[in-house]
This record gives C-alpha cells, structure tokens and sequence, in this order.
C-alpha cells in the first residue's frame, strides 16, 4: 500500500504518485554526478532554503562524491504581502566570501525567492554562484537572469506534496511525490503560489 493510503482514507486531498521514490532516486543520482564532473576540486558550499528542500539536500550531498559542504538559510513572506515579497528568518551560519555556492532549491517557479537569494549570496564575495532544482516550472519565470545550472524534473503547473513538499506544513514525509488535489483543499490551507513561498 502506498504510504498515502491512509492519508486518503482520512480525507486528505493526496492524488496520485507523480514520481516515485525510486525515479527521484535515480535522478538525484545523476544530478550527483552532473555536479561533481563540473565542480571537482573546487569544495562547493551547498545551500538550501528551509524546509521543503532539506531532503533534496541530504539526498543530494550523499550523491555528490567530492568534497563539499552543507549550510541552510530560511526565508518566508512578509505578512500580509502579495506573495512575492521575500524576508530573511536565518541567515548562513559561515562566511561564504571566495567559495563556489550551489543554491539548492526544491522547486524554481516564478524565480523570485532563487533571485532574492541570488542578490543576497552575491555581494558577500563568492567565487561562483549556481542553483540546482529538484523540480523546475520555466513557463511561469518571472524572473529570468537566475542562475538555474541543473534541473531535476520539468513539471506542470500542479500542486505537489511529498519528497520534502508540503502544504502548511502538511504531507513533507511521504516518500514519493504526490499530486495534490486542488479542488480537495481543506478551508484555510494557502497553496503558497504553488510551494511553501513564492518560488
């Protein structure tokens, strides 16, 4: 039985799996290598944004088979904003001023929080900046010049849970990623511009 299983019989709007375990594995696997054969010698700084791409990052550091290493940085939205507007809740806990930074995001949609991050990263001095996306929605790009070097999966404009994903702070642990049922949404839960900010 799927771990939705009984998430569904209680309810809980969880579609179908859109990718499976297995496929995210695989590809994590070849972003892995994709990464390492361009930044081999070079001790990258892996960045994620918190929480949804926390297991795309420990995932993806387990593939990378050089030297690197890993720092977390939290945004949110301003309260009462449109949705596009970006604050910093933690910061980097290290100075990344001449080290090659890989922003590691779970979905890049509009590009508005891989672009704050961007400017954010950018005046403290990297030796290089680069992203990586688990998932990637180019025809929604608001913003074009954002560093985006490798991606995960192209996906349609759907809502997803799972694989880290999640609705206010629902469905991040089931092990696959999940469609979510829209027209099923309980009163209350923001679909957060399809993500957890606006991506």
């Amino acid at each position: 039985m799927s771990a939705a299983g009984p998430l569904r019989d209680q309810g809980h709007p969880i579609g179908d799996v859109y990718l499976s375990r297995e496929a995210i594995g695989e590809r994590v696997a070849d972003l892995g290598r994709e990464l390492a054969a361009e930044l081999d010698g070079l001790e990258p700084v892996l960045i994620a944004p918190l929480k949804s791409s926390a297991v795309f990052l420990a995932d993806l550091s387990r593939a990378l088979p050089i030297p690197h290493e890993i720092d977390v940085i939290e945004l949110a939205p301003y309260l009462g904003g449109t949705g596009d507007a970006v604050r910093l809740l933690k910061d980097l806990d290290h100075p990344v001023d001449g080290r090659h930074l890989v922003i590691v995001e779970d979905v890049v949609d509009t590009g508005l929080t891989l672009g704050f991050l961007v400017r954010t990263l950018s005046v403290r001095g990297p030796a290089s900046l680069s992203a990586v996306t688990l998932l990637d929605r180019p025809y929604r790009r608001l913003v074009d010049d954002v560093p985006l070097r490798w991606t995960g999966f192209t996906v349609p404009d759907e809502l997803f849970a799972g694989y880290g994903l999640g609705l206010d702070e629902r469905w991040r642990a089931l092990p696959d990623l999940h469609v979510v049922v829209a027209d099923e949404l309980p009163v209350g839960i923001d679909d957060g511009g399809r993500s957890d900010i606006a991506a």
